[in-house]
């Protein structure tokens, strides 16, 4: 739905400009007939877009732009003049409108400028979410609805220095995801240091937390910095933060609330500044009710939360991943580039990934590359096992949170078209008739829609 806010001290011009835009766009409308009510309504309404008369009493339409640049409102604003002075239309271009039309134009004229605003400003946020590295410098590699979903609140999320927790099953890529917190967070020259809970000896968590003087403890040869200190300045992600021993999991509440550690065998605080990322593939609620986590621990990590949907939500993307996880395979084994066969590739979307997600499909696609003397991966080096337990794999409701209809159907959709391009070598007029449709153009706006895009090998040669 499209909110537009009309601010016009005139309600039968308001009313009139609501009627017709609702008529001939179908946008709903809010009316304010002063400046200082439509400030209240623009902090408290999601609104997509402002018509604002310039000549008001009190609050004039100027003194609405200078509030709504100095809240920091971005919602474009249209201005208009029944005056025909437009110097004082460009004045208030200059203090941040997005465009001027005078009362005297058509309606259509002013539904079409209500669409362009609204069109620029999506188009500007994509520009700033590029910029600030959503998208192709990702190390989230895919574009399916569940992984942009997650993508747009890490971009959302990172700037702030709040701890994040973030859920999913395991190998789904929570380490992938801290990691791209930091680097778009506040200090991304900082350091990022890693911690599995799971992985540490009980004796020895608090050691590695939060450090120990020489001779705390038998083996203390010397003092050593823990987790906290050595990421003071920058960003510690905690693993299987579920795992966390009682006693652990007390100090931590304690260094979160102070910003200050102990370490072990020591009297005096050092104070950190450290941002905390915490992961789990743990239901925290439930280990909360069952006394095996602290409820108070729970609530001071549960700031922000992000689920990494697991890879069956996200089957599109296997094409995209396996591309990804040959080339660094190769390069990493030291062997020629290779591709992959596209019935190779659609019998890999076709299995459900459910015992270890993204490390069980990088880890078939080393199993194929060692098996492969050719430059081809064929189907035929799709592990037996991957090749009989595949199904026709409806996306389904993840244990991670619902997914609408349309997000589910729109994941289809993606694996269909993503599918039938790979089995003809993404040629884009060959798919178009295979899927039985008009022409490549068709199908090109089928792609644009679902955001399926391979840039270096789409053809229609």
């Amino acid at each position: 739905m499209t909110l537009v806010l009309i601010v016009d001290d005139v309600p039968a011009m308001a009313e009139q400009y609501a009627y017709d835009l609702k008529r001939l766009r179908g946008y709903e409308t809010l009316i304010a007939q002063s400046g200082r009510t439509a400030l209240e309504s623009l902090t408290r309404d999601s609104v997509d877009c402002v018509i604002l008369d310039l000549e008001m009493p009190g609050m004039d339409g100027f003194e609405v732009l200078r509030s709504v640049e100095r809240l920091g409102l971005r919602v474009p604003v249209i201005v208009y003049t029944g005056t025909g002075d437009y110097d004082r239309c460009a004045q208030a271009i200059r203090l941040g409108a997005y465009s001027f039309i005078d009362k005297a134009e058509s309606m259509e004229r002013v539904a079409q400028e209500v669409e362009n605003a609204m069109e620029r400003r999506r188009l500007t946020t994509e520009v700033t979410l590029l910029r600030r590295g959503f998208g192709l410098e990702s190390p989230l590699v895919g574009t399916s609805p569940a992984l942009a979903k997650l993508k747009e609140a890490v971009v959302r999320v990172a700037p702030a220095p709040s701890t994040v927790l973030i859920g999913g099953e395991s190998g789904t890529g929570k380490e992938l995801v801290a990691r791209e917190l930091h680097r778009l967070g506040p200090s991304p020259k900082g350091p990022f240091i890693a911690l599995n809970s799971a992985a540490l000896p009980h004796e020895l968590v608090e050691s590695e937390l939060f450090g120990h003087e020489r001779g705390a403890f038998t083996g203390a040869t010397a003092t050593r910095k823990g987790a906290f200190e050595a990421a003071s300045g920058g960003t510690l992600f905690l693993d299987e933060i579920g795992d966390l021993p009682p006693a652990a999991q007390a100090k931590l509440l304690r260094v979160l609330e102070e910003r200050k550690v102990t370490r072990v065998g020591a009297n005096k605080t050092i104070a950190v500044d450290t941002r905390v990322v915490a992961a789990t593939h743990r239901d925290l609620e439930k280990e909360v009710a069952e006394g095996r986590f602290r409820e108070d621990l729970f609530y001071r990590l549960n700031v922000h939360v992000l689920r990494v949907p697991p890879l069956r939500d996200r089957l599109s993307d296997v094409p995209a991943l396996v591309e990804h996880l040959v080339a660094a395979t190769c390069e990493r084994f030291g062997v020629k580039q290779k591709t992959v066969a596209p019935d190779a590739v659609e019998a890999l979307m076709s299995y459900d990934w459910r015992r270890n997600n993204i490390r069980e499909l990088r880890n078939v696609v080393e199993r194929m590359i060692i098996a492969t003397d050719g430059d081809e991966l064929p189907q035929s080096a799709v592990p037996v096992e991957i090749r009989q337990r595949t199904t026709h794999h409806v996306p389904r409701t993840s244990l991670d949170g619902p997914r609408t209809f349309e997000e589910q159907k729109q994941e289809v959709e993606r694996q269909i078209v993503i599918q039938a391009l790979e089995r003809n070598e993404w040629h884009v007029t060959k798919t178009a008739k295979e899927l039985g449709l008009a022409d490549h153009a068709s199908l090109l706006k089928i792609m644009r829609r679902l955001g399926v895009q391979r840039d270096t090998k789409a053809s229609d040669s």
